[in-house]
């Protein structure tokens, strides 16, 4: 195992912070960051910018000139070996005379994963692995479970008073929370490559189902619509960007009326009580390029997301008020022990100005 300084420590959290400016633009790639040291001194920065745009370590060579000869890269995932829209990153490592590469991970895709290593190591380059690894696995969760279980990594978001509604009995949300909580969710939009909610959401609040943090953002917005409600002029049509509906029914004329203003209509098979197969949904957002996906509601599509056991990770934004009866998120919930229950692991919790935000991974009981 290497040993590694404070010093290195410090350049490869520098270049974990570099790779997080990519975030929401460069899916289905990964988020990487490079810097460049030489003589204990940095001389080149760089990230992915965005999907097909040149890779960290391109951007920190050039960055560098002339003295990245000789010097140590660090950056937070294994250079890539093969040419796709963009040439490979080792042979730029190799032209531009770098003496260390200090990778925070190997590339799980199986057309690198540890191939770009070997060919440095190949060429004379010292390299070594596994520096902050946990860190930079966490920065592309999402990617890194598109690759090694081929699915979108499925990420839940519910916002909810301190007795578990997320709507009042008329339906009413808006705004359960406050702007801090809010500008948090939008910061998950941000993150995601998608985003789904179930066709009563639409009829009832009638979203755009957009971020608002980078103009350059373009969500696929997902709707589940069994028997195809979903009213032509609602507004997420009036935005540009593509519309993905599910349904099970088998009405064609429905079908060519929400195609022909542009939604992408697929149908998956229906399960009892007239919940569509979450497998069927993940498997064509996968064949779609969708490494993550936040699920926002409301209560029928968030309780069966996680009875169906596909959630991997949960934020829970909590409002300090009780409604009394209304739209409980867990309504759809089979009954549990308390030792069979739904449980959050590596858990945070953050202060949102009065709201309180829990964070954590879906534990699955087996």
């Amino acid at each position: 195992m290497p040993t590694w300084t404070d010093t290195d420590r410090q350049f490869m959290l520098e270049a974990l912070e570099l790779a997080f400016q990519g975030c929401g633009l460069v899916s289905p790639n990964p988020m990487v960051g490079a810097v460049l040291v030489k003589n204990g001194r940095v001389v080149g920065r760089g990230y992915h910018r965005r999907f097909g745009s040149a890779h960290a370590e391109i951007e920190a060579i050039r960055d560098a000139g002339k003295n990245a000869r000789g010097s140590t890269l660090y950056v937070t995932m294994e250079p890539c070996c093969f040419e796709g829209k963009t040439p490979a990153c080792t042979n730029a490592v190799i032209n531009a005379g770098i003496k260390r590469v200090v990778a925070a991970m190997l590339d799980p895709n199986p057309r690198v994963n540890g191939k770009g290593v070997k060919c440095l190591r190949r060429q004379g380059i010292e390299v070594a692995v596994g520096l902050l690894k946990q860190q930079a696995q966490r920065l592309n969760e999402a990617y890194v479970t598109f690759m090694k279980e081929h699915r979108p990594f499925v990420i839940l978001k519910v916002a909810s008073t301190l007795d578990g509604m997320i709507a009042t009995e008329e339906g009413d949300s808006q705004w359960l929370t406050g702007e801090r909580a809010r500008a948090t969710g939008q910061l998950l939009r941000l993150m995601a490559d998608a985003i789904l909610v179930g066709v009563n959401t639409v009829l009832k609040d009638n979203p755009r189902l957009t971020c608002r943090l980078n103009a350059e953002k373009k969500l696929l917005r997902v709707i589940l619509d069994s028997n195809l409600r979903l009213p032509v002029q609602s507004r997420l049509f009036q935005e540009p960007g593509p519309v993905l509906v599910f349904t099970a029914t088998r009405q064609e004329e429905r079908i060519k009326r929400l195609e022909r203003i542009g939604a992408q209509v697929i149908r998956v098979r229906q399960e009892r009580k007239g919940r569509l197969n979450w497998q069927d949904i993940l498997n064509e957002l996968y064949h779609r390029q969708i490494t993550s996906l936040l699920i926002e509601g409301g209560a029928t599509v968030v309780s069966s997301a996680l009875e169906a056991g596909v959630v991997d990770k949960a934020y829970f934004f909590q409002a300090p008020k009780i409604l009394g009866p209304g739209r409980l998120f867990s309504i759809g919930l089979k009954p549990r022990t308390l030792r069979t229950a739904l449980t959050l692991k590596d858990v945070r919790h953050i202060e949102l100005g009065d709201d309180i935000l829990t964070e954590g991974y879906v534990y699955r009981f087996s």
